[in-house]
């Protein structure tokens, strides 16, 4: 496999295009193989076009980037064909159509307002933080940095999640099922880079995981997308042990690229005494 760094996006429609068809067998939608081994992994260029009921010649030009829209109808019967779910389904319709959030060609808002750390600091028993554009660490409450690292020893360029999962030991020792939990974090960080088309610093960030950590790169390569769902973490924690929990996102009030997660244990489990127990131990003041 190619070292060269990948970029954010290049031409996304034409990739995730060729990522999406070539993780689909021809078994996953009723077709013969043929019995013969395939040139390339997944679906022909052929057979998606006839799934979708397109040309091939049409289907050849988005994926080649000598198209980079379609309509709605297109867009539909490719993600039929494709097999995508609800979230890769939304993420083709934007990549299609190229729109972008207000203000995304302008840096990101790197600071939390006050009455968001209030409300951070405010979650005593509940770890908690603030991320932002490229999944920057902006904000977090004691018990988040007592759970996962300290955030505020780090340089702030460190200060993020992917560069943590994936460049982090210590952080990579926390996540009991850190495969997934990083092809997670991937997932979402294409999901919200279709927002960002030509944000520099996520440019640079994917360019060098991609250079640093050869999953990375695979999983970057793979173009699988995903958006804010309730998840399931489990962690190990050197002070307290096994601890699982489940997450949840928020969006900051009028920070459009500003999102609250919180973790929280089941309540009288023993993941939520230890939760408790590393409560204290954060919250205690430093004589």
């Amino acid at each position: 496999m190619s070292n060269r760094p990948a970029s954010a996006v290049s031409n996304p429609l034409a990739e995730f295009l060729r990522a999406s068809r070539a993780r689909i067998r021809p078994d996953d939608v009723g077709l013969p193989d043929g019995g013969r081994r395939r040139r390339v992994p997944g679906l022909r260029r052929e057979e998606v076009a006839q799934l979708a009921n397109v040309s091939a010649d049409y289907l050849a030009r988005l994926e080649q980037g000598r198209v980079t829209s379609a309509s709605p109808e297109v867009l539909d019967a490719l993600a039929d064909a494709l097999g995508l779910d609800r979230d890769g389904r939304e993420y083709l319709h934007s990549i299609a159509g190229q729109k972008q959030r207000p203000g995304s060609r302008t840096q990101t808002t790197s600071r939390v307002d006050p009455q968001t750390q209030r409300l951070l600091d405010s979650l005593y028993e509940v770890p908690a933080y603030v991320f932002g554009r490229r999944l920057d660490i902006l904000a977090w409450n004691p018990l988040a940095a007592a759970l996962f690292t300290d955030y505020g020893a780090l340089p702030e360029r460190h200060r993020n999640l992917l560069w943590l999962t994936f460049l982090d030991p210590g952080y990579r020792e926390l996540n009991t099922d850190w495969a997934r939990a990083a092809q997670e974090c991937v997932a979402y960080l294409r999901m919200e880079a279709r927002n960002y088309p030509n944000d520099q610093r996520l440019a640079e960030l994917v360019g060098t995981l991609s250079v640093k950590d050869a999953d990375f790169r695979t999983w970057w390569g793979g173009h699988l997308v995903t958006g804010a769902t309730l998840r399931r973490k489990i962690y190990q924690h050197p002070l307290v042990g096994p601890l699982t929990l489940d997450s949840q996102q928020f969006d900051v009030s009028g920070k459009p690229d500003q999102h609250l997660v919180v973790f929280t244990a089941e309540p009288d489990s023993s993941s939520h005494e230890a939760l408790k127990l590393l409560a204290q131990w954060a919250n205690t003041p430093v004589a």
